[in-house]
C-alpha cells in the first residue's frame, strides 16, 4: 500500500491499498526508465483498442490513457504526439455524451493541464451539465488568480459558496473507466488490466494523477489578508466541501476552514473530530483492499467495485466496507 500525504491520501484514497499515486504522477506500476516505457506502450496500445470501439465511455478512457500530463509522460523520447490526441478524444466522447457530468469533468481536467487548451469553453460546458457543483469553478479561479484579477476572484467565490455541492466524480469516472476495459476484454494487450483488481489498481492511479485538480488558488485565494470579506462566502464553500462525493476534497474543505476559524472555538474542533473519523474510515477501509490472501485479491475489487458503483461518494464506500465486515466506523475516543 502505498498512502498519500495528507491532501493525497487524499486525491485517491479509495484505492490507496491497491496502487495510487499522488495528484500530477503517473500510476505506481513505473519504477524505473524500462518499467515506465513498456507501461506508457500499453497505454497507447489500450488506448487505439478503446478508440476503435468508439462509444462514449471508451474514447473518454482512451483519452485519460493519452493524456500525458503538464510534463508530458513522453518528454524527450522523440515519440510522436499522437492522433487523436487525448483532448480531442475526450472532445468526442463529450459530444457523445453530452449530459455525462462525468466525461465533461474529464474533459475539463485534461484542458486544465494542457497548457495550450483554453479552459473557458470547457469550463462553462460543464457549468451548464451541472449547475449546482461549486468544483466546476475551481479552473477559472485559479486562471482568475494567476491574472490577479481580484473582482473576478471575489465573483467566483461568491458563485462557489452558493453552490449545493463540490464533486469531482471520482466514483463515477472510476467505475466508467474499470467498465471500459473490461469491455474491450480480451482485445487489450496484456500487462496492465488483465484481472479485475489489475484493473482497478490501473484505473486507480491514472484517475489520481489527473482528475482531482490543484486546491492552491483556493486556498490561496481564500487565505489572503487583504480580502476580509471572503471570509464568510469561503466558510460556506469550506462546508459543501466537507460533504463532498471525494475524499480529497472532504479533507481540503476542514483544512480550509481550520484556517478561518478560532482554533480554540468549538466549530474549529467539531471540524478536527470529524477529520479523525474520515481518516479513520478511510485507513481501516482500505485494509480490506489488500486481503492477506492473494486470490481473493480480484473478489475484493470486485467489491470495492460494486460499492462504487451503487454509492456516489467515496465516504459513503468506506462506511458500507466497514460495515459489511462489522468494523467500527468511528475510532477510538482519544482521551486527555
Amino acid at each position: 500500500m502505498r498512502w498519500l500525504p495528507v491532501l493525497a491520501l487524499l486525491a485517491a484514497h479509495s484505492a490507496a491499498a491497491i496502487g495510487a499515486g499522488p495528484p500530477g504522477a503517473s500510476p505506481a506500476p513505473p519504477n524505473s526508465r524500462a518499467a515506465a516505457a513498456k507501461y506508457q506502450a500499453w497505454r497507447n496500445a489500450a488506448a487505439a483498442v478503446l478508440i476503435a470501439r468508439a462509444d462514449a465511455n471508451s474514447l473518454a478512457t482512451a483519452a485519460a490513457l493519452r493524456y500525458a500530463g503538464p510534463a508530458g509522460l513522453r518528454a524527450g523520447t522523440g515519440t510522436p504526439k499522437p492522433n487523436p490526441t487525448a483532448l480531442e478524444l475526450a472532445a468526442r466522447a463529450g459530444d457523445l455524451a453530452p449530459q455525462s457530468a462525468s466525461i465533461g469533468w474529464l474533459h475539463l481536467q485534461l484542458c486544465a493541464g494542457t497548457p495550450s487548451c483554453d479552459i473557458r469553453d470547457v469550463a462553462t460546458v460543464m457549468r451548464w451539465v451541472d449547475a449546482d457543483n461549486g468544483a466546476a469553478w475551481l479552473q477559472t479561479l485559479a486562471a482568475a488568480q494567476k491574472d490577479r484579477d481580484t473582482t473576478d476572484v471575489d465573483r467566483i467565490l461568491a458563485d462557489m459558496a452558493v453552490s449545493a455541492r463540490f464533486d469531482f466524480y471520482w466514483n463515477r469516472i472510476v467505475v466508467l473507466m474499470v467498465d471500459a476495459l473490461t469491455a474491450a476484454g480480451y482485445d487489450l494487450p496484456s500487462g496492465f488490466a488483465s484481472s479485475d483488481s489489475a484493473r482497478l489498481s490501473t484505473v486507480t492511479g491514472i484517475a489520481s494523477g489527473e482528475f482531482i485538480p490543484p486546491f492552491a488558488p483556493l486556498v490561496d485565494a481564500c487565505r489572503d489578508s487583504s480580502a476580509p470579506e471572503r471570509r464568510e462566502p469561503c466558510l460556506k464553500l469550506s462546508k459543501t466541501m466537507q460533504r463532498s462525493d471525494t475524499v480529497a476534497a472532504q479533507l481540503a474543505g476542514f483544512s480550509l476552514a481550520r484556517h478561518l476559524l478560532a482554533p480554540d472555538s468549538k466549530e474549529a474542533r467539531n471540524i478536527a473530530e470529524r477529520r479523525r473519523v474520515l481518516e479513520w474510515r478511510v485507513a481501516e477501509a482500505a485494509k480490506f483492499d489488500s486481503p492477506l490472501l492473494p486470490w481473493t485479491k480480484n473478489a475484493r475489487a470486485r467489491a470495492r467495485l460494486a460499492q462504487m458503483r451503487a454509492l456516489p461518494r467515496e465516504e459513503d464506500v468506506c462506511i458500507a466496507i466497514l460495515k459489511e465486515h462489522k468494523v467500527a466506523l468511528d475510532p477510538p475516543e482519544v482521551h486527555p
